[in-house]
């Protein structure tokens, strides 16, 4: 069962972590990227198939930057937008925030907003080139719909040993979709908005939108996670954004996916 344990809501400015649904004996499958179907629903996430749920918990490995968050690291010009690969942005540290006021709250609701905009259902703060470690997302990927969850300084405790592959997707690699193999459920620790600590269970879907943008506050990239075989399905998509990259900025790309870093570490986790 998925605990609520230190959940709840507040509105507009005082976003909090809300009650995580449990969906139990089935899971969704994520691009953290909502688009259009036939039917006319989610889209990005469908019911593909479903298993039992067996928690077999084990010690997870982590790594986090020991700098902490200046006031200016929290300021912006607003409108911000989504980075894309190869942007070093992604790749950077992401600083602890150790100050929880109005420009914590402001870069949350900014957060949201690009999220809605690009139709995703997750986000993190160096997509938008705020290298802090903050996350927010929504399962049902709607405004005024489901559940804004936001977390601060995350940290994963313990996750299952029941691995799961989804067809994963992300803002910053428009258009690319591949599978990547994630843990099927995990106990989280973080702070919300306000800075309060708690410690929750992430199971299925909600569990995999947060490995992804965890991955990301340790500047992984999905297609770190993947195999020689399935990246090869994404490799020429890949090359073009790398080459985007270098027509918009007049220079090099600072990585190039044929000279590739493969994570090998235990599967949904970064570098320890």
């Amino acid at each position: 069962m998925a605990s609520a344990t230190g959940l709840h809501y507040t509105a507009a400015l005082s976003r909090t972590i809300l009650p995580l649904l449990h969906h139990r004996g089935t899971f969704l499958h994520p691009h953290f990227r909502r688009h259009s179907n036939s039917a006319g629903l989610f889209a990005s996430f469908s019911r593909r198939c479903k298993r039992e749920f067996q928690p077999v918990f084990a010690q997870a490995r982590r790594s986090f930057s020991s700098a902490v968050a200046s006031p200016s690291d929290l300021q912006f010009e607003g409108p911000l937008k989504i980075i894309e690969y190869p942007d070093p942005k992604l790749r950077a540290k992401n600083k602890r925030v150790d100050t929880f006021d109005e420009s914590l709250k402001k870069l949350v609701d900014e957060m949201f907003d690009v999220m809605y905009k690009d139709d995703g259902v997750g986000l993190s703060a160096p997509q938008v080139g705020m290298n802090v470690q903050v996350m927010v997302f929504n399962p049902a990927g709607e405004r005024g719909e489901g559940e804004e969850i936001v977390l601060v300084n995350p940290r994963i405790n313990r996750y299952s040993r029941q691995i799961v592959p989804f067809d994963e997707g992300c803002l910053s690699f428009p258009g690319v979709y591949a599978d990547v193999e994630r843990p099927n459920s995990l106990v989280v620790e973080a702070q919300d908005i306000n800075g309060a600590k708690f410690e929750v269970n992430l199971t299925g879907f909600p569990a995999r939108i947060f490995q992804h943008e965890f991955d990301h506050l340790q500047g992984i990239l999905f297609f770190d996670k993947m195999s020689d075989e399935i990246l090869d399905t994404i490799r020429a998509e890949l090359q073009a954004l790398e080459k985007k990259y270098e027509e918009r900025t007049g220079l090099p790309s600072p990585e190039r996916i044929d000279i590739r870093r493969k994570i090998k570490k235990a599967v949904g986790f970064g570098k320890s």
